[in-house]
């Protein structure tokens, strides 16, 4: 038998794997506080919907992270206090974040997840670890692609210069 190819969950984790599921977690949390104001801002319908189905999905990842770091003894990163909701004619037209920007947000946030995912994955040691990470990467690219049907059909999509051949 080799080296890490027992039970998983009863290797170590290595010092890098738990400083990036540390990180991972902290920021997910502050996205997840993001997102719920970002909601109180948002006018558009689909725009909430989005940003309800995100905000659960940052909720499972969460869970899962922090039982990991529990089970290794690590100390979990604060929360930010959960978010009111708002009703958006109370919020100042001019204190107001516009939807194309809430999305245009969303879209940044999950860009970046997807490539902090394929580097966890790249320094994992554990497959569990790697498994999770690269559920959690199936799930942003499939989130990544509702933001861009959404900034599409909503006319959100900002485009850089087009490349025509002459």
């Amino acid at each position: 038998m080799g080296i890490l190819s027992g039970n998983q969950q009863k290797e170590p984790l290595h010092y890098g794997e738990v400083f990036s599921l540390w990180s991972y977690l902290s920021v997910a949390k502050g996205n997840l506080a993001n997102y719920q104001t970002m909601y109180n801002h948002a006018g558009d319908q689909d725009l909430k919907r989005f940003l309800e189905e995100l905000a659960q999905g940052i909720k499972q990842e969460t869970q899962e992270i922090e039982e990991i770091l529990k089970v290794n003894g690590v100390v979990l990163p604060p929360s930010p206090p959960e978010r009111a909701v708002a009703n958006l004619e109370d919020i100042p037209v001019g204190a107001r974040v516009n939807d194309p920007e809430i999305s245009a947000g969303i879209s940044m946030n999950i860009s970046q997840g997807l490539v902090t995912c394929s580097q966890i994955i790249g320094q994992s040691t554990r497959e569990d670890i790697a498994m999770l990470f690269g559920n959690f990467h199936m799930n942003k690219a499939q989130a990544g692609a509702k933001a861009l049907r959404l900034n599409k059909e909503k006319g959100w999509l900002v485009l850089p210069p087009m490349h025509k051949k002459h």
